[in-house]
């Protein structure tokens, strides 16, 4: 007797994309200094008819809730989570600017990691190219 093969959470998650109709998820990486680029990336892509996500905080300007330093670097821990949360959920990713630092080649590498295709808005930054 043959026994079914379970579904991973990923088919599962998949599977449940299809069956809900849902455009295609793509996420932005990339440095927050680029933010403004973020922006205009969200624009097109979701004039394209994808669903996007992005960073939703810019740490690098001055705000309360992380004023306080050692609050700030525990809500980087939680963001960096947050965001690869956010590649599980994703499709695609789509990095935007043309710098690469440490955060965002962690990003990429874990996108890629988990079969994500990779897209740049500026091709020669690719870590892998």
């Amino acid at each position: 007797m043959s026994y079914p093969q379970l579904l991973t959470p990923e088919e599962k998650l998949a599977d449940a994309k299809q069956l809900l109709s849902l455009p295609r998820i793509v996420v932005i990486c990339g440095s927050t200094r680029f933010m403004t680029e973020m922006n205009e990336a969200d624009l097109r892509e979701t004039k394209a008819g994808k669903i996007v996500v992005k960073p939703g905080c810019d740490m690098k300007s001055p705000h309360e809730l992380w004023s306080d330093p050692v609050e700030a670097e525990a809500l980087k821990v939680r963001l960096d989570d947050l965001h690869r949360a956010k590649i599980r959920l994703a499709d695609e990713v789509l990095v935007v600017g043309d710098y690469i630092g440490d955060s965002t080649r962690a990003e990429i590498a874990y996108a890629r990691s988990l079969g994500r295709p990779v897209r740049f808005t500026h091709p020669e930054v690719d870590p892998d190219a």
